[in-house]
C-alpha cells in the first residue's frame, strides 16, 4: 500500500528539472505554499531517476520487487481495499453552469469546489515530497500534442506516469517560455486515502484537474482519463477535433494493403485484447498492429479523412483473464519493466491472477497481503487489478505510432458487453445512423468502476464516465464532424458476448474476432456482402470467413447474426428511456433516427 511516510531527498544530479516557463513556476509555488511539502522533486524522466525512485519505493513499502531473473524490471503495488477502481460518483465536472456539464456528469460549482479542495490540500503534503511531473500526451511533434504537469505526493504515480506518458525534460522544452502557452495543471494528493475525502475534479475552462484521497491509477494518473478524455473532449469541441475512448489498430492483408480501425468499448470489454489481436492460423499472412489500446485523438486531415493518434505512451490494462490464450502479445509485453497493481504474489517472487496460464500456485499472498491457496474463498487478484507497461514492449507495435499526423481511419467500431439483443456485427447505414449507434450503445457493467456488476447501462461511445461537458453537445459535435469529412470512415457495431439460452457464450472471441474484422475491412473496400435489416447491414453466414472455426455450429452462427423482434422492442424502449433522461439535450437528428428505427422494426 502507498506508504504516506517520510519525504525522500533526491541525490545530487536528480530532482532539478525546473522549467523555464514562469507560469509553471508560479503555479508550482502556489501549490507548494498551500500543501507545505518537506521538499520538491522536479522530475526529469531519466533512467537514473527511475532507478532511484524504484529503490525508494521498495524501501518505503510502496512497491514489492519481483524476482528480477524471471521478471526483470517488474514490481508489485497494492492499493488499499477501499481504493481499487474509478469512483464516478465522486468525479466532478466543475463548469460555470450545471447545463454545461450536462445530465450525465456530476456537476459542482467551480468556486465552491476550489474552496473545498484547497481546504483539504492545506498542509496535506507536510512531511512528504512534492513531485512535479512534466509530460506530453501524443507524439511530441503532433499538432494535437498536449503538455501537462502533475503535482503529486505519490511515488507510485510518478513511476506510473513515466510508463504511461512521454514524461520528463522534453515536456518542459516543448512548452517553452511563453506565459500564455497552453498546459494542463494537475494536482494530486493521497491525503489519508479516505473515501470520505475522495474527489476527482475537473475544471475544463481552466484546463485544471485536482484529485485527492485516492491512490488508484484511474483516479490519480491525471494524464489518462482526466486529461486525455474529460479535459481533452472539452478542448476538442472548442478546437474542432475528437478525443475518444477508443483503441486504434492496423490491419494488413497478405497483399500488403493496410487499413486502420478505431474501436470504442467500455472498460474491461476486451479493448486491449482486440488492439493486440493475433489472427488464427487460417488467416496466415494477415497482420494486426497496435497504435493504441484505450484512447484516440482524431483530427480531419488535408485529404478529408479522419486521422488518429494515440496520446499515451503505455498500456494500463486489466489483468484477470489475460493469458497466452487470450492475449499472447500482452503477455509478452508484461514480461519485463511492468508495474502490477493488486495481483497475487507467489512464493517464488512472481505474480498470479485468475485466468493466467497454467494451474494456480499452491500458495500465494493475495492482493490484500493475506495468505492464499486454491481453496480460499477470496480471489487472489482483484477483478480490476492492472498492469502498466510501456507501449514499446508490445511486439506488434505499429510503425506509425509516433507519426505526427496520425493514421487514417477506415472504420469506427462501437461495441459493448451484451448477453442478448445485439448481433455479432452490423454496419450503420451512414454517418448519422452511426452516431446514433454510438449514442445508444449499452454494456453490462464490470469491475472497472465501483457499483453493481452485470447491470446493463447506456454508455454512449463508451464515453459516459469520460465526456467532460454536456453529452448532448458532444453528440452534436459528432454530427457536425461527419459533413466535414469528404471520405468518412464506415461505422460498425460488434458484440463478442452474446449468450445462448443456457448462458454460454456463442462466439469464441479473442483471435477469432479476426473473422469479423476481415468482414469490416472488406466492407470498407466494397467487397463483402450483407443483408439489410431494420437495425443495419448484417453479414449473412456466407459473408463471413468461417473456415477452420471450431466449436461453433451453423445454428449458433444464425443466432449470433439474428435480430429478435421482442428483444429489439425492449431495446427501443431502453433507448427512448435513455434519451428522455437526457432531455432536452438530445439532438433532433438522433430523435429522428430513433423514430426511423421504430418504423423499420414495425415493418
Amino acid at each position: 500500500m502507498e506508504n504516506i511516510a517520510p519525504a525522500i531527498s533526491p541525490p545530487t544530479g536528480l530532482g532539478g528539472n525546473k522549467p523555464a516557463n514562469k507560469a509553471v513556476l508560479d503555479w508550482v509555488h502556489e501549490v507548494e505554499s498551500l500543501t507545505a511539502p518537506a521538499n520538491i522533486f522536479w522530475c526529469d524522466g531519466s533512467a537514473a531517476e527511475n532507478d532511484y525512485l524504484l529503490g525508494e519505493a521498495c524501501r518505503m513499502g510502496v512497491l514489492i520487487k519481483l524476482d528480477q531473473a524471471k521478471a526483470p524490471g517488474c514490481y508489485l503495488h497494492r492499493s488499499k481495499p477501499n481504493d481499487v477502481a474509478r469512483v464516478e460518483q465522486f468525479t466532478l465536472i466543475c463548469t460555470p453552469t450545471k447545463e454545461e456539464a450536462g445530465p450525465t456528469n456530476h456537476w459542482a460549482d467551480p468556486a465552491e469546489t476550489y474552496s473545498k479542495l484547497h481546504g483539504l490540500l492545506k498542509g496535506a503534503m507536510r512531511g512528504r515530497t512534492m513531485f512535479v511531473v512534466p509530460y506530453i500526451m501524443g507524439p511530441p511533434e503532433s499538432p494535437l500534442a498536449k503538455v501537462g504537469y502533475e503535482i503529486t505526493d505519490s511515488i507510485y504515480v510518478v513511476l506510473s506516469m513515466r510508463i504511461m506518458t512521454r514524461m520528463g525534460a522534453q515536456a518542459s522544452k516543448k512548452l517553452g517560455e511563453k506565459l500564455d502557452a497552453e498546459f494542463n495543471r494537475g494536482v494530486h494528493s493521497l491525503l489519508e486515502i479516505d473515501p470520505e475525502h475522495r474527489w476527482i475534479c475537473h475544471f475544463p475552462q481552466d484546463n485544471t484537474i485536482i484529485s485527492v484521497g485516492s491512490g488508484y491509477g484511474g483516479n490519480v494518473l491525471l494524464s489518462k482519463k482526466c486529461l486525455a478524455l474529460r479535459i481533452a473532449s472539452y478542448l476538442a469541441k472548442q478546437q474542432g477535433w475528437l478525443a475518444e475512448h477508443m483503441l486504434i489498430l492496423g490491419v494488413e492483408s497478405p497483399d500488403g494493403k493496410k487499413h486502420y480501425v478505431a474501436a470504442a468499448f467500455p472498460s474491461a470489454c476486451g479493448k486491449t485484447n482486440f488492439a493486440m489481436l493475433i489472427p488464427p492460423e487460417h488467416f496466415a499472412g494477415w497482420k494486426i498492429t497496435t497504435v493504441g489500446d484505450d484512447i484516440a485523438w482524431m483530427q480531419i486531415g488535408k485529404d478529408g479523412r479522419l486521422y488518429a493518434v494515440n496520446p499515451e505512451n503505455g498500456y494500463f490494462g486489466v489483468v484477470p483473464g489475460t493469458s497466452y490464450r487470450s492475449n499472447p502479445n500482452a503477455m509478452q509485453a508484461i514480461e519485463h519493466d511492468t508495474l502490477f497493481t493488486n495481483v497475487a504474489l507467489t512464493s517464488e517472487g512472481g505474480v498470479w491472477w485468475e485466468g493466467k496460464d497454467g494451474p494456480p500456485p499452491n500458495e500465494a499472498t493475495d492482493w490484500k497481503g493475506n495468505p492464499w491457496t486454491p481453496a480460499s474463498k477470496e480471489k487472489a487478484a482483484h477483478p480490476n487489478s492492472r498492469f502498466a507497461v510501456p507501449m514499446q514492449n508490445n511486439p506488434v507495435l505499429d510503425a506509425e505510432v509516433n507519426n505526427r499526423d496520425g493514421v487514417p481511419i477506415s472504420a469506427i467500431i462501437f461495441g459493448g458487453r451484451r448477453s442478448d439483443t445485439m448481433p455479432l456485427v452490423f454496419r450503420a447505414f451512414d454517418w448519422e445512423h452511426g452516431v446514433y449507434l454510438g449514442a445508444t450503445m449499452a454494456s453490462e457493467t464490470t469491475a472497472a468502476a465501483t457499483g453493481a456488476v452485470g447491470k446493463v447501462r447506456r454508455d454512449p461511445m463508451a464515453m459516459l464516465p469520460f465526456c467532460g461537458y454536456n453529452i448532448g453537445d458532444y453528440f452534436q459535435h459528432w454530427l457536425k464532424t461527419g459533413p466535414r469529412l469528404t471520405n468518412p470512415p464506415l461505422i460498425f457495431h460488434v458484440n463478442w458476448f452474446r449468450k445462448d439460452a443456457e448462458g454460454k457464450y456463442l462466439w469464441p472471441g479473442f483471435g477469432e474476432n479476426m473473422r469479423v474484422l476481415k468482414w469490416i475491412i472488406d466492407r470498407c473496400e466494397g467487397k463483402s456482402g450483407a443483408r439489410k435489416t431494420a437495425i443495419g447491414c448484417i453479414p449473412r453466414p456466407e459473408d463471413l470467413d468461417l473456415e477452420g472455426l471450431e466449436g461453433v455450429t451453423p445454428g449458433q452462427i444464425e443466432e449470433l447474426l439474428s435480430v429478435e423482434p421482442e428483444e429489439w422492442q425492449k431495446e427501443l424502449a431502453g433507448q427512448a428511456e435513455f434519451f428522455e433522461s437526457l432531455a432536452p439535450n438530445v439532438p433532433e437528428e438522433l430523435l429522428a433516427q430513433h423514430q426511423k428505427l421504430a418504423e423499420r422494426l414495425d415493418r
